[in-house]
Order: C-alpha cells, then sequence, then structure tokens
C-alpha cells in the first residue's frame, strides 16, 4: 500500500472546500482523531454497517497476547454491538447485554448472528436477532463459552427428506487446557440454526478459532499448529479448510507469508484475505496477506507493510474491497474502520470513534448463498477410514533421501487433551498420546486403515528400527469417512498418478483396539525403571555428565533425571539427549542403537555427530526396552503418558 493514498481521494476533495476543512479532515486520518466518521458515500457504501465495539480500557488490551505473541486475548468483555447508518448515526443494538462481540449478517441481510453473555458471570453464548436489533433469541446453552458464529449454507444427507441450515462457531472447552498449556481448547462446532443437533468439527488439541464460509460452501479457520515443537515453543498458527460437517480438513494456507495468520475472508474477486504476524498483540491484529483461493498454497502476497499500520478482522464488500480495521502500530490509538482495496492498497476511513475500538465490521445487505453441501458422516459409525496412495510423494527436498522401501510400518497415535499446565516450567508442554496400534505399509508407498472416528490422532511412518521418518500434525477421520491423502506432507495443489495402489485393492486394516487397550509410554512409569537398572551404574554419581538417578523428585516432572535428558538449548524440542518427537536424531537413541539414526533432511545431524560421541557404543538393553524408548521420544518424551 502507498501511504499516500490513504488521504488522496478524500483530501482532494477536502481541498476544494475550505482550509479549516482540512485541517479537520487530516484530524479525521490521525488515529485518535478528533471526530467520530464521514459520511459512506465518500467510501462508496450505501448500507448500514453492524460493528462490535470495545471501550479503550477493556481488560482484554490491558491482559496482553499469549504464548509469546502467538495467540490473542479472548478479548470482548464489555462491547457492544453497534449500528451505523450511512449518514454516519449510531446506535446500540445490545443494551440489554453485558458483553456482545462477533457479528455476521445472514444472506438475506435481514438477521444478525452474534456472540454475546447477558451478565458478566455468564458463559459466552450464540444469539440472532434482526438487523433492527429486535426479536433477540438465544440459540446455544452449552456448557462451554461459544464466540465467533457464522452461517452455513444447506446441508443434507442422502436419507434426508430436504436440506436444512447450520451455523458454525467457535467452542471453548473449560475442562481441558491447550498444547501450550496456558488457557483453554478451543474447536469448531455447526448446530442447526435453533441450536440441536450439536456437532464437533474439529479436534485440534492446541486451538481453532475465526471460522469463514467460503463461496463453495467450505469452511476456512485459522488453526494453532504445535503438536511437534517444530516450528519453537509457540508453534505457528495457519489456515486450514475443512467441509461443513468437519470432514476432508486440509492446509488452505501455511509457510508462505509470516508465522500467524488468522481473520480469514474472501472477497467477490476470489481472493482470500488473512491478518498476519510474526507476533501479534492483544487483539491480534497485524497486517493484510492473501492468497487466492484458486491456488492458495502458491500464491502469496502481502497487501500491507509494517508502516502502515495494524489491521484486524476484514470483511468482503460487493464490489471487491473489504471493510476492515485499523490502529497504529505503537498502540496510541483505537482501532477505526477503513474501506481497503486488495488490488491497489487504496484505503479510506469509513468511521472512527476515538473512544472505542471499532472491529469486526460487517456490511448489512444481501448476499450470494454458498453452495450446499451434503454429508456422509454417521454418527451411529464409530469408525473412519484413512488411506495413502504413496508415503514416498512428499515434501523433502530431495527424492533420493527417502527411496522405495525406506518405510516399513505406520504407527498411529491417539491424541490425548490436557487437564493441566505442567508442574515444571522449564518443560514445554505437551499432550499425551496413546499408541492405537502399527500396520504395514505397501511395498508402493500405500496403506489404508480404520481408526476410532472424530478423535485427533497423528500418523508416523516408521523405519527398520521403528524410528518416526515423517510426523503429521493433529488430523482426523470423522465417523464413516473414508479419508485419504496422496502422500506424507505432499503438496496439495498437485494431482496425483492415476493409478489402483495395492492397499485399497484390500480392505481396510481395523487399528481400534478399546480405550483400555490403548498404550502409552511415559517417563516415570516406563523409562525411569529401565534408566535405574541398565544406565544408573555409569551415570548415577554426581561428577557424571549425564546424570540419571532419581534420588529427589521422583513424583514430579521436575525430577532431575527427566530434566537433564529433556534440557534444552534455543530449540524447545532439541534437547541435548532427547530431541522431543524426533528419535532418530536423539542423543540417547543414538547411543541405545549404537549408531547415528539422523535421516538426511536432518541436516547438521546428519553429518556430525554431537560432542563426545565420535565412537557411539550400543547399550545393553532388550529389544523391549529400545523399543520403549524409541515410542516415548517419539511420542513427545512426556514424564506423565497415562490418561486422566
Amino acid at each position: 500500500m502507498n501511504n499516500s493514498t490513504l488521504q488522496k481521494n478524500w483530501l482532494a476533495k477536502a481541498l476544494l472546500v475550505s482550509p479549516l476543512f482540512i485541517l479537520f479532515a487530516v484530524g479525521l486520518f490521525c488515529f485518535a482523531g478528533k471526530g467520530e466518521s464521514i459520511s459512506f458515500a465518500a467510501a462508496g457504501l450505501e448500507h448500514p454497517v453492524v460493528t462490535t465495539q470495545l471501550p479503550l480500557d477493556t481488560a482484554a488490551e490491558q491482559q496482553g497476547a499469549l504464548a509469546d505473541g502467538t495467540l490473542r486475548a479472548r478479548f470482548g468483555e464489555g462491547g457492544r454491538l453497534v449500528l451505523i447508518s450511512p449518514d454516519a448515526s449510531t446506535r446500540v443494538l445490545t443494551e440489554d447485554f453485558h458483553s456482545a462481540s462477533d457479528p455476521t449478517i445472514s444472506f438475506d441481510g435481514k438477521q444478525i448472528l452474534f456472540a454475546a453473555k447477558k451478565t458478566a458471570t455468564d458463559s459466552w453464548d450464540i444469539f440472532e436477532m434482526r438487523v433492527d436489533g429486535s426479536n433477540v433469541r438465544q440459540v446455544t446453552d452449552l456448557e462451554m463459552d461459544c464466540r465467533n458464529p457464522g452461517y452455513q449454507s444447506t446441508f443434507y444427507t442422502i436419507v434426508s427428506s430436504e436440506p436444512w441450515y447450520q451455523l458454525t462457531f467457535v467452542g471453548t472447552q473449560k475442562d481441558s487446557v491447550n498444547e501450550y498449556g496456558l488457557g483453554s481448547v478451543s474447536h469448531l462446532y455447526s448446530c442447526k440454526v435453533d441450536g440441536s443437533a450439536l456437532r464437533q468439527l474439529t479436534y485440534n488439541l492446541s486451538s481453532d478459532m475465526d471460522p469463514f464460509i467460503f463461496p463453495d460452501g467450505r469452511i476456512v479457520y485459522a488453526s494453532w499448529q504445535r503438536a511437534l515443537l517444530d516450528r519453537g515453543k509457540a508453534g505457528r498458527i495457519i489456515l486450514c479448510g475443512v467441509n461443513a460437517d468437519g470432514t476432508d480438513q486440509s492446509a488452505f494456507s501455511a509457510d508462505e507469508g509470516k508465522r500467524v495468520k488468522q481473520m480469514p475472508c474472501v472477497t467477490t474477486d476470489g481472493l482470500a484475505i488473512f491478518v498476519e504476524s510474526e507476533k501479534v498483540g492483544w487483539d491480534g491484529a497485524g497486517n493484510l496477506g492473501s492468497v487466492t483461493t484458486r491456488r492458495p498454497l502458491h500464491s502469496y502476497r502481502p497487501i500491507t507493510q509494517e508502516s502502515e499500520g495494524l489491521f484486524h478482522s476484514p470483511s468482503p464488500l460487493k464490489d471487491g474491497r473489504i471493510i476492515v480495521s485499523r490502529r497504529p502500530i505503537d498502540g496510541s490509538g483505537s482501532h477505526g474502520l477503513y474501506c481497503l482495496d486488495p488490488s491497489n492498497g487504496d484505503c479510506e476511513l469509513v468511521f472512527d470513534n476515538p473512544e472505542y475500538h471499532d472491529i469486526q465490521a460487517q456490511l448489512i445487505t444481501s448476499r450470494k448463498e454458498p453452495d450446499g453441501r451434503s454429508s456422509v458422516v454417521k454418527e451411529e459409525d464409530p469408525n473412519g477410514k484413512f488411506y495413502c496412495l504413496d508415503v514416498y510423494t512428499n515434501d523433502l527436498e530431495n527424492p533420493d533421501w527417502m527411496p522405495k522401501g525406506t518405510v516399513k510400518k505406520l504407527r498411529i497415535l491417539e491424541g490425548i487433551p490436557l487437564k493441566q499446565a505442567p508442574e515444571c516450567a522449564d518443560i514445554p508442554a505437551i499432550a499425551k498420546r496413546r499408541i492405537l496400534g502399527e500396520v504395514d505399509v505397501a511395498a508402493d508407498g500405500s496403506f489404508n486403515i480404520e481408526i476410532p472416528g472424530s478423535i485427533p490422532v497423528q500418523l508416523q511412518t516408521l523405519d527398520e528400527n521403528g524410528l518416526a521418518l515423517q510426523t503429521c500434525n493433529w488430523i482426523w477421520a470423522k465417523n464413516h469417512e473414508p479419508r485419504g491423502c496422496i502422500g506424507c506432507h505432499e503438496d496439495g495443489e498437485l494431482t496425483p498418478e492415476n493409478s489402483l495402489v495395492d492397499a485399497i485393492k484390500r480392505p481396510s486394516v481395523p487399528v481400534t483396539p478399546p480405550a483400555e487397550d490403548r498404550r502409552c509410554v511415559d517417563f516415570r512409569r516406563d523409562i525411569m525403571p529401565i534408566l535405574e537398572s541398565k544406565c544408573v551404574t555409569c551415570h548415577g554419581d554426581s561428577d557424571s555428565i549425564l546424570r540419571l538417578t532419581a534420588e529427589s523428585g521422583i513424583d514430579s516432572e521436575c525430577n532431575p533425571a527427566y530434566k537433564t535428558l529433556l534440557e534444552q538449548g534455543e530449540d524447545p524440542a532439541q534437547g541435548t539427549y532427547v530431541y522431543r518427537h524426533k528419535a532418530r536424531t536423539s542423543r540417547l537413541i543414538w547411543h541405545i542403537l549404537g549408531q547415528n539414526t539422523a535421516r538426511p533432511w536432518d541436516g547438521e545431524l546428519f553429518n556430525n555427530n554431537l560432542p563426545g560421541d565420535s565412537e557411539i557404543v550400543a547399550a545393553e538393553l532388550s529389544d523391549e526396552e529400545k523399543k520403549a524408548l524409541i515410542e516415548w521420544v517419539d511420542m513427545g518424551a512426556v514424564w506423565d503418558g497415562i490418561p486422566d
């Protein structure tokens, strides 16, 4: 965006009036402007706007961002919905609520869906009202906070007598924390417009948020990816897409652009616009980035720069522009509402009440209804299916690094939500995992499995030593869903070869043990006894570099032996002896196997042993003991892996 375009169109008109008017105009364009609004006509708007107003002294702003600037605060306390007419007059629509936020407009432009709470102690719920504020009705009444609602288009199954309408919202569970160990985890949910037929759509153990219904009926949302610690202690937030019933989840925009992407929307020109930042503030505001809906994985383009302020909650207009909130980067003023043209960066002020943050603006007008969606999900079927065409189709830099035959098995892990943050602040939080099972991978790299439906799972490809070669983030198969992928971390925009792979020729391999038979591996129960019986003789005294006695703290993850193994440097996953989720690059595993097991894509660890490992000698352990140590590291090296 060219900074001069922010003022040129409107100020050009002002020059024809008077010097005093020029001063007034300049004041309006200051973020803490003297006036509250200008005419919508100056920005080419003909319809009213509903927006959320947050008081400047809101507690959320004082709280600040979370998780090292990755997650915004759960703002909204004390907020209100305000109707702004084209003549710039305003009216509060939610006088009867303690707090209100997150408005969205129905496809016919007659209803507003929003999140609100009637008293300070209430949970957030979803409500609907007419655009004039009348006929308020409550949609949800659940034991969780319900935020960020959105209308879905028609929805049906093959046995439905007729389609129906649904809505999507973000539900924050109060009985578990996210993988970072700070704050409750949130997922996407759907229900009918009367609040019935509640269905959970996503199962990411960090958090999912900001759903937006695209023209094709799919939901694009922000997804916090932290399962592997491969992007640092705080991970990253990417954009993912999922069907309206929770099936076929996939990455939409991931590695291109900045570390945190959120608040997506799509323009009438087919441009997906989102807020992005390397480190967010309390409200999550940042720069604007974009991808095309035709090629979202390889079409990234920044729209604004750091010097142009911080943007928030873009929303599409009918002419390809967006209405978006903006505040100064130094935090000195409030969010105002602007019209922005993504094609050239032209930006014009629409409204700014300097006593409030004006965010989440929505134009009150009709819009084209997205495509309807059908569903294959059957809740009565406890399982789903997952198949892969070829695990050797991957994102490795060199295809020769993983020749055919390298992958021997597939390990399937179930994720268990954290109930509380870890006791030891020195050790980054990790979700617990249980092993559902292992299956053979066909010679052509294909597999075909049946797994429990609607639970978070991870898939790990294993080598001849049972070491994980690649691990995915949290995925799932909905009940009765036949879900497939091309390969392991492959380019999602490429079409695979048209061939019938070996695993698809045979029935799915069931990997559906009952919960009591799903095996977990943890330090205090499974690993410490091995260390005490086989390792303490060499690493038990105070002079040992690797001291593995558990003489104190045996019942706490601040246990000295545990902390020593996981001692970390700049990379929270890579300890001196244990690389969490990567047994193949862990010095401990090199020792028990007697060799450097790193792979070419592991960089310097593949070519160079760590100090002191010039002559690696295998430990005298049984095969079962070696397997336990390998599984423990590949599953995240948790202190307590037993589900609560």
